[in-house]
């Protein structure tokens, strides 16, 4: 599936760092801003994060609920939250089936490792439309959280 400005977003059902069942469908009425990112404990990751955390009064007057996906364990995302006091879901996409969903599949990061998320933001509108698409090539990018903002800004 091919993710595109102005199509519907695919559903999905993830455990959360809670170990809950959310599904994107659940934030229907709200923008949600998705932060797809490689993996917990990694410095452009907790940076991208925390400039969520840091900026959530914005989202919040903005209608929009921030969720991050990783293809981490429930178990990591939790501890990764807790240190780093996200105020926002972490959801586990162990299975890589979110991130192939949204074009975010990394088939080779650091240190051998395989099978990650691209870095990547969403924002998703009221109904469920994708409003804004950044797929970064090089992990050791942040999205651009002026265009984002700019569009969450214009859906209100």
């Amino acid at each position: 599936m091919s993710v595109q400005v102005g199509k519907k977003a695919p559903e999905f059902t993830l455990f959360s760092s809670e170990k809950k069942e959310v599904k994107l469908s659940d934030f229907r009425g709200q923008n949600v801003l998705i932060h797809f990112f490689p993996q917990a404990f990694t410095g452009v990751c907790t940076n991208q994060l925390c400039e969520a955390r840091d900026n959530m009064a914005v989202y919040q007057k903005l209608n929009a609920q921030v969720i991050g996906i990783s293809v981490d364990s429930v178990f990591t995302l939790g501890k990764f939250k807790e240190e780093n006091s996200y105020a926002f879901p972490l959801l586990s996409d162990f299975n890589k089936k979110v991130i192939k969903k949204y074009d975010a599949y990394l088939k080779d990061f650091v240190f051998g490792m395989q099978g990650v998320s691209k870095r990547a933001a969403f924002v998703v509108d009221k109904k469920g439309v994708i409003r804004y698409a950044e797929i970064l090539a090089n992990a050791g990018e942040l999205p651009n959280f002026v265009a984002i903002k700019e569009t969450l800004n214009s859906l209100s």
